[in-house]
């Protein structure tokens, strides 16, 4: 057994599996062992991969979802660290080594690697870029990707870094850790809980990186004015959970009511642009966001009970909407450096 595990949620997903884990198995054999979490899948996923002794499985009898599929998934496989590998990423050659170093020499309990597109190549991509930020109101963004605007990789975020949160598209986990802070909070049911998790690390004194020096490519699923209505109603709702869970540098009451009114700007902006679905999907988040205010308090009155030495390096001390729609700072090195806060020592070990 291989200190590192890659493993690759699946739900019906037999052209991505073809597609993307030979290279998997190619580029990660001889420094990782391979799993498949298969969310009980309908497809004949298992049975391809059944053709591939190698990739080592964890068959699940019921579909739950990403969060607690990866949870259920993770608990049955023993290893150092882990590897959570969307089935829509493409690696590359010697794509572990360098982030896994960068883990051990910088103490990192999780990191990324570059995330570019698989489309556009040449391109960053909107889930992860080069390193996840958060605004002082909440809102996250990327180095390399603002909102919707991705810049073209032109090196200039190769180097190693430490950040706010980490892509879930390729996020490597020690898995020790990943447990101590209970694992992909399964309540969000789909977008923003590997930030949501990074953050909890984080309010437990954690180091989290982005390694230039590794490379994948994401399908993904484009900015946001490519999604659907489902998905603007799940990143705004889950936005608005992880906020309320695990900010606790202001007065909580007062820094939701101002979100709230941000986001009733949006919802505005959605409708003036004569998208009707999306602003009501926005409705649709604030709603269930109160009928689940109770539940993310108690979450937040356990985060609160287990934050220690909290680690802000990475947090953004400024809007990023004023700074990208009124100061048309629409590129991440555009963004004052000072504005952010920076590493300090007072972060514990990535491993207790």
């Amino acid at each position: 057994m291989k200190e590192t595990a890659v493993v690759i949620l699946n739900w019906n997903g037999l052209k991505h599996l073809q597609n993307f884990l030979p290279k998997v198995l190619e580029y990660s054999k001889e420094t990782a062992d391979v799993w498949v979490i298969d969310n009980a899948s309908t497809d004949t996923s298992m049975d391809y991969i059944s053709s591939l002794p190698e990739v080592k499985t964890v068959q699940l009898k019921t579909n739950h979802g990403f969060s607690k599929g990866y949870n259920l998934g993770l608990d049955q496989i023993e290893a150092k660290n882990y590897v959570l590998l969307n089935s829509d990423v493409e690696v590359t050659k010697n794509w572990l080594s360098p982030v896994l170093s960068y883990m051990d020499e910088a103490d990192l309990a999780a990191c990324q690697p570059k995330v570019l597109s698989y489309q556009q190549k040449d391109h960053f991509e909107y889930a992860g870029a080069t390193g996840g930020f958060i605004d002082r109101d909440g809102f996250v963004f990327c180095a390399g990707r603002i909102f919707d605007t991705h810049e073209k990789d032109e090196g200039q975020y190769n180097t190693n870094k430490e950040v706010f949160w980490a892509s879930g598209a390729a996020l490597f986990v020690r898995a020790e850790v990943y447990h101590e802070c209970g694992g992909l909070d399964e309540d969000f049911f789909a977008h923003m809980e590997e930030i949501d998790l990074c953050w909890r690390m984080k309010n437990r004194g954690y180091r989290i990186g982005a390694c230039g020096n590794s490379v994948v490519y994401h399908v993904g699923g484009g900015t946001l004015n490519k999604i659907n209505p489902f998905k603007t109603y799940l990143n705004f709702r889950n936005n608005l959970f992880m906020f309320l869970k695990n900010e606790f540098t202001k007065p909580i009451f007062f820094a939701i009511i101002k979100r709230m009114i941000l986001d009733g700007i949006a919802g505005v902006r959605f409708l003036t642009e004569g998208k009707l679905s999306y602003t009501l999907a926005v409705l649709k988040a604030h709603f269930s966001f109160y009928r689940n205010v109770p539940l993310m308090c108690r979450k937040r009155k356990i985060e609160r009970q287990a934050r220690t030495h909290p680690n802000r390096t990475g947090r953004y001390t400024k809007s990023i909407l004023v700074s990208y729609f009124f100061k048309k700072q629409k590129r991440f090195s555009d963004l004052n450096a000072a504005d952010f806060i920076q590493a300090t020592k007072q972060s514990t070990p990535a491993t207790k």
